[in-house]
């Protein structure tokens, strides 16, 4: 609780008034959107209290504040992982600091790795659900009362009225979009075949390394949250080829005005 106010109230020194209500956390090669936000105050990772730094390429490592369609956001330009390193409470801290400056609404998007066959790279999902395959869990360890409830309900991960208005956003935009669960495995090696296979079998529609620990801290902490991915590559076995990283790079650049026009119509038509 400490180490969160004393991280909120030196952002709250390096803005001019801003009150942001609503969190962006822009996941590997989608950090371009923090680019169209207007009268940006960015303020290096480094530079904030108890904050973690972004090791990863496609990562800023930066917290762009400002307006982005009338809506005063501030935006994760790179996330933490646990693969990185970092503990739990290290990769979510950030969604407990935009609480604590008074964000209700969250956004959270990622590149993944697509399990539905039907999926194409380029697609952008919307997450209806996810499933943990991190082996942890971010609220393990003492509750804080104040920051929310010991046992919080999941029934509602991604918020179904943030779902249907970005549904709408898309048709409005004429913009195909997918919907389905996302799987969060540590990493940092992508899945085998006979993991696909698996995970596909649970039910699973794409698979990354990321959002699930933030999603939990933000459903804890009483946060409305939107998922988007971008399905950067086809997961193992699917197709007859090796998965690096600069792939999932160059198929969100690919992607880009599609991920930025969608984001920004959400984000501009947001119900309260």
């Amino acid at each position: 609780m400490s180490k969160m106010k004393d991280a909120a109230s030196f952002i709250s020194s390096k803005l001019n008034q801003q009150k942001p209500s609503l969190g962006l956390i822009l996941g590997s090669g989608l950090g371009v959107l923090a680019e169209e936000i207007e009268n940006p105050i960015a303020i290096p990772y480094e530079e904030i209290p108890h904050f973690p730094k972004s090791t990863v390429a496609g990562h800023k490592g930066q917290l762009v504040v400002g307006s982005l369609e009338g809506q005063q956001v501030i935006a994760m330009q790179g996330r933490f992982h646990y693969y990185e390193g970092y503990t739990m409470e290290q990769v979510t801290f950030p969604v407990r600091v935009m609480k604590a400056l008074g964000v209700s609404q969250l956004i959270v998007t990622n590149a993944a790795g697509g399990i539905n066959e039907s999926f194409q790279p380029g697609d952008l999902m919307l997450i209806q659900d996810h499933i943990n395959m991190m082996g942890d869990n971010p609220l393990i360890g003492p509750n804080e009362e104040e920051m929310g409830p010991r046992f919080p309900d999941m029934s509602e991960a991604y918020n179904k009225k943030l779902i249907k208005h970005a549904e709408a956003c898309a048709d409005k935009l004429q913009l195909s979009v997918q919907k389905g669960v996302y799987v969060g495995n540590p990493g940092p090696t992508y899945e085998t075949g006979a993991e696909i296979r698996m995970l596909r079998t649970l039910g699973g529609d794409a698979v990354g390394m990321s959002t699930v620990p933030e999603v939990i801290v933000a459903n804890h902490a009483g946060l409305k949250v939107l998922g988007i991915s971008c399905i950067s590559n086809m997961a193992a076995g699917i197709l007859d080829q090796p998965l690096s990283h600069e792939e999932v790079i160059e198929t969100t650049e690919q992607v880009r005005q599609h991920f930025l026009s969608f984001v920004k119509e959400i984000v501009g038509t947001l119900p309260e």
